[in-house]
């Protein structure tokens, strides 16, 4: 069982559960392919939601998908710009993607859609 951004949650045993945040972030990752790194994914978000978050904030999200095994990060090249250090991009897995559906599902199920 595994809650990731959520305070409080109930969960099947082998489905994690994942706060609105948490699917915010991993839609965008979904969305922006190779781009998504900590500074895009955080426009990307304050642009459709209008929520204002933090970059650490955003990281420390980052970093409980990838230890759910919902993303993967990957290091880019070092560049001048951000003085010889490399970005750090995030890639949905596999699993991200089942999670994003199954809850796209279970969503739909309680509208009755």
């Amino acid at each position: 069982m595994s809650c990731i951004g959520a305070r409080h949650c109930l969960c099947a045993d082998s489905v994690p559960v994942l706060s609105e945040f948490a699917q915010q972030v991993l839609a965008v990752v979904q969305r922006l392919k190779a781009n998504a790194y900590g500074v895009t994914i955080r426009r990307e978000i304050v642009e459709s939601t209008g929520r204002n978050v933090s970059i650490g904030c955003m990281h420390v999200m980052l970093d409980q998908l990838e230890g759910a095994g919902l993303v993967a990060s990957r290091q880019g090249e070092a560049t001048w710009e951000r003085g010889g250090r490399p970005k750090l991009y995030f890639d949905i897995t596999f699993a991200g993607e089942q999670v994003l559906i199954e809850q796209d599902q279970a969503f739909r199920e309680e509208l009755c859609l």
